[in-house]
């Protein structure tokens, strides 16, 4: 009998992440219904040879090479069977009870196709953590933001977010999906590599009818960083360009032009800020990001939207970014205004 949940560690130089948190999640996770598959992505730490030893009847699927976050889990993927996925990054520390919250909503609820479960700072654990918070949402102009964390500002989980709610997008640290779903709408886009491509799926997922959800009774830990730190150039220019990759594949046409001059336009700006702040190499990142969206966009796929008028909900009207910086206070989830 196959199990109910995967739930899928896509591993790459992790190791000493493996060490601090599997054995955890083992522990936590009831095993009469899930099981936990490491996919390594060609790592060169040695993280295979500790799992070997350390844990040799985990199930284990080996990549010769690094294929990204996008391209590790649609091959993993396709060599797992269960109703439901889960993907889960190597920097997370599951806390106890995370799974059945999770598991109840899907079972209960068809139409949810994908959900996450709240998301603390391992660091800081009285806080939200910056990679989906409590569930993500984007502006006007795409710029992501989550329930609990606004741009850089992070709030303190005071349980004023403990219900469970429909969100834009949930993030990729540790997100539920059903599998017929992952499969049908062809899994991550291998275009993005990493960085956006959960937001970009969950958006193709509420195109195809199904909605997405965050259910803050589970909850768990994450360190952040594991791969790409916060101020790294490449993961900025990752960010950048797949935005625009996310933008270009999800908008409808009546909405890509205008949108796509006022985004070059903001993004340039923002590159000259890093440029005054001392940040070089911040700025030539969004502006590589841009040159490599109009040399790759040519081979992306759009997705065909049945309704042309009427956009996935979770979209805020106004501007994040703008919100942000010319407020009195720096805002917060809860203070935002919707249409």
């Amino acid at each position: 009998m196959l199990p109910k949940v995967a739930i899928v560690i896509l591993n790459w130089n992790g190791k000493h992440f493996l060490e601090r948190f599997l054995q955890l999640l083992i522990n936590r996770t009831p095993e009469e219904y899930a099981q936990i598959i490491v996919a390594d992505n060609g790592s060169t730490d040695g993280s295979v040879e500790y799992l070997h030893h350390h844990f040799p009847g985990l199930r284990l699927i080996v990549f010769p090479e690094n294929n990204g976050y996008t391209g590790g889990y649609n091959r993993a993927l396709g060599q797992i069977e269960a109703p439901y996925y889960v993907l889960l990054n190597s920097d997370v520390e599951v806390l106890e009870g995370w799974l059945p919250p999770l598991v109840r909503a899907m079972d209960n609820h068809p139409e949810i196709g994908v959900c996450m479960p709240r998301i603390l700072s391992w660091t800081k654990p009285s806080h939200f953590e910056y990679a989906g918070a409590c569930g993500g949402f984007i502006d006007r102009y795409g710029f992501p933001f989550c329930r609990g964390r606004i741009l850089s500002h992070i709030e303190e989980d005071k349980g004023q977010y403990n219900n469970p709610i429909p969100v834009f997008w949930a993030s990729g640290t540790c997100m539920m999906v059903r599998s017929e779903l992952f499969h049908r709408l062809g899994g991550l886009d291998n275009a993005f590599f990493a960085h956006m491509e959960e937001i970009d799926f969950c958006w193709r997922v509420q195109w195809a009818g199904s909605q997405v959800w965050v259910i803050p009774e589970s909850a768990i830990l994450h360190v952040g960083g594991g791969t790409l730190p916060n101020n790294s150039p490449r993961k900025l220019f990752l960010n950048y360009r797949n935005n625009l990759y996310m933008l270009y594949k999800n908008l409808p046409n009546r909405k890509l032009v205008p949108l796509f001059i006022l985004r070059f336009f903001l993004d340039y700006m923002t590159a000259v800020a890093y440029f005054i702040q001392g940040k070089s190499s911040f700025s030539i990142s969004v502006f590589k990001a841009h040159r490599a969206f109009l040399k790759g966009y040519r081979q992306l796929t759009r997705v065909p939207s049945h309704d042309q008028h009427k956009m996935p909900r979770g979209i805020y009207k106004g501007s994040i970014v703008f919100r942000f910086f010319l407020s009195f206070r720096r805002p917060v989830f809860s203070t935002l205004r919707w249409k």
